[in-house]
């Protein structure tokens, strides 16, 4: 227990990676930019900094949970050089959706500084960061998996270790936004078909969710859709984000992802349109869904 950990983010699921990891007992930094989030990390008895440079030769491990790689490019790599002040050995854990090919050169630039890297990506939401039962899709050495001593244990439900090589852990990641865009907007569509044709929202809720078309998705975000309520958990343009990243590495492979292509559109139309800092439930709002009336 006595290594010391860092979280750079304190968004909804970085925070609850870093209160998790305080729960288990270990000493942990959480860093953001912003004071609120500093406040709250503090309140429950967090070291806090602003800047990851400033802490980064004290750190043994940092879950590194941001928006895209260009924010993990930034705190690894940027004004302040926060990779070349961890101590030798240390470890970079990241946390966020970046393509299998940036995870892969970030590893190699990593691994070049003396330090490990393991390609983490999670799902799971932020209640599950919040339980300490997130799902961790990750490759890297055993080695690396060893210095970390317990803090996938304290963070996750299910750890999946996909093999040493970096980017594998991305690459599940992929497949899993995929799945996770197209469900959303293909829950989003249903509803507004049914609302086409005259049905109860609430009578499509309660008949599919015991029905064999039922999802995950569809259970978890229509309620969002019945409850008028966008208020962003997981917003509209996350999935812009991430269902770019899916066509991008499908292309690198040469694969043809029809249906993503489609939800992307979904997206990037409801974005367009002024609804991509809303609930990612609110790609519905590209779709008509007041009753159609023959006459």
């Amino acid at each position: 227990m006595g290594k010391q950990f860092a979280v750079v983010g304190l968004g909804a699921m970085g925070m609850g990676i870093a209160k998790s990891l305080l729960t288990s007992g270990f000493s942990v930094c959480g860093i953001d930019l912003r004071d609120e989030a500093l406040e709250a990390f503090s309140a429950l008895g967090g070291q806090t900094a602003k800047s990851f440079g400033d802490v980064a030769d004290t750190i043994d491990c940092v879950f590194v949970v941001v928006v895209n790689s260009a924010q993990l490019e930034s705190v690894l790599f940027g004004d302040d050089c926060a990779i070349n002040k961890m101590p030798a050995g240390a470890v970079v854990v990241s946390n966020t959706t970046v393509a299998p090919s940036v995870a892969q050169d970030m590893a190699t630039r990593v691994n070049e500084a003396g330090l490990d890297f393991i390609d983490a990506p999670i799902s799971g939401g932020a209640l599950k960061a919040a339980q300490g039962e997130l799902t961790v899709m990750a490759s890297g050495s055993e080695a690396a998996f060893a210095k970390v001593d317990g803090g996938f244990n304290a963070i996750s439900a299910k750890l999946y270790v996909l093999g040493d090589a970096p980017g594998q852990g991305s690459a599940m990641k992929v497949v899993n936004q995929l799945l996770a865009g197209v469900h959303i907007a293909a829950a989003a569509e249903a509803v507004a078909f049914g609302s086409r044709m005259g049905l109860d929202q609430k009578a499509v809720y309660e008949v599919i969710t015991n029905a064999a078309g039922n999802s995950w998705m569809f259970e978890n975000r229509v309620p969002h859709i019945l409850e008028d309520d966008f208020t962003p958990l997981s917003a509209v343009d996350i999935f812009v984000k991430d269902l770019g990243l899916v066509l991008d590495s499908a292309r690198d492979v040469k694969f043809p992802a029809t249906m993503a292509a489609n939800a992307h559109q979904k997206f990037i139309d409801a974005s367009a349109q002024g609804f991509g800092r809303l609930d990612d439930s609110a790609v519905i709002k590209v779709y008509p869904s007041e009753p159609y009336n023959k006459d």
